[in-house]
């Protein structure tokens, strides 16, 4: 019994003193030398729209017979049989704003392949104008409305509202608040932002991953269509639906199909303006109510640039009381006027905007 002991504690010693130290000196190896080719940068990047910057490419074997630089998925350029140190320029707005993965892909001679990896963040080159929602006047609004979209249409206001059984799209009169049309939803159903193009009104839904189509005179429901996500807010720009999710992304869509025709990523100089909720689209630009705060996001619908953002704490002041977040901007393109609400609000405002005296 002491002899088989006496073995085990003689095997313990080797396992402890020669394998484990080799096993531990093998876990210590630098990931870098385990990769043929390495940024000269270890962070990620953060750039601007069209700025060139200069990558430095670290050669760290003799056999690379390739190297490629990937960038989105795309390959922008290849060096055959490197070696010693690159420096390249790279301008990472080819794809536009937003955050995408910047790879270096070697192959050597036997075959084999490894992979270095960064991610590489573009911000907008455009600092925001800060603009004021200035009262005009103010008109009563329904406050069990919970406004999830606002739009003007042949000077005829619609409205759609949320919230599980109480969400419908009606037509309103602006100066009374009353709705003098309207439609419910299955109370399955959580209403979302509305918009209009041609003869139809449409009606998203924010977890049901449905839109309903309307004839936007009856307001008879005509078909729904299916899609996948979350929707939030809807406006058009006489072409193509556009919709948010809650994020940064505004998504293009085709009216009949609502198949994905583009996206843009919406960042600022700071990075992505997140929570994008109710829209509006007026002289070619894109207004997105930002999602609990007091600030609409003026956007570039080309680039996803944030060229201004309003300040629409007046409105908060004077028209909130006991109702829920700000949210429902329109323009009426018949009387060139702004107007705003709010979810649950018991007023509707119309607005103008103004910069702020310095």
């Amino acid at each position: 019994m002491k002899k088989y002991l006496l073995i085990t504690v003689i095997l313990a010693l080797i396992v402890a003193m020669v394998i484990v130290p080799l096993l531990s000196k093998k876990q210590d190896v630098p990931a870098e030398e385990k990769i043929s080719a390495t940024f000269g940068f270890k962070d990620n990047l953060a750039t601007k729209w069209d700025e060139t910057i200069e990558l430095t490419i670290n050669i760290n074997q003799e056999d690379v017979v390739k190297l490629e630089l990937i960038y989105n998925d795309s390959v922008f350029q290849t060096w055959k049989n490197p070696n010693g140190n690159i420096t390249t320029k790279f301008n990472a707005g080819f794809y536009g704003l937003g955050t995408r993965t910047l790879q270096l892909l070697s192959t050597l001679k036997d075959g084999t392949t490894s992979l270095d990896s960064r991610m590489v963040r573009v911000l907008s080159d455009v600092v925001p104008e800060l603009w004021i929602a200035t009262i005009l006047n103010s008109y009563p609004h329904n406050p069990t409305s919970f406004t999830q979209g606002l739009e003007f249409n042949d000077n005829i206001l619609f409205e759609g509202t949320g919230q599980k059984g109480q969400s419908i799209v009606a037509q309103v009169n602006l100066n009374t608040g009353e709705q003098t049309k309207k439609i419910g939803l299955d109370g399955n159903y959580f209403g979302e932002g509305i918009t209009i193009l041609g003869s139809k009104l449409y009606q998203l839904t924010w977890e049901e991953q449905k839109c309903f189509v309307y004839d936007k005179k009856t307001l008879q429901l005509e078909k729904d269509i299916p899609y996948i996500g979350e929707g939030w807010g809807l406006c058009n720009d006489g072409v193509s639906l556009i919709m948010s999710n809650g994020t940064e992304r505004l998504t293009f869509r085709n009216p009949v199909t609502f198949e994905i025709e583009r996206t843009i990523d919406v960042y600022s100089h700071l990075g992505p303006v997140a929570n994008l909720n109710e829209l509006e689209y007026a002289d070619d630009l894109i207004y997105a109510n930002i999602w609990m705060t007091n600030k609409v996001a003026v956007i570039d619908p080309r680039n996803g640039k944030v060229l201004s953002e309003i300040d629409a704490t007046n409105l908060i002041q004077a028209g909130r009381g006991s109702g829920d977040v700000l949210n429902g901007i329109a323009y009426n393109a018949k009387t060139n006027k702004w107007y705003m609400t709010g979810k649950n609000w018991s007023k509707l405002f119309e607005v103008k905007w103004t910069k702020p005296t310095v």
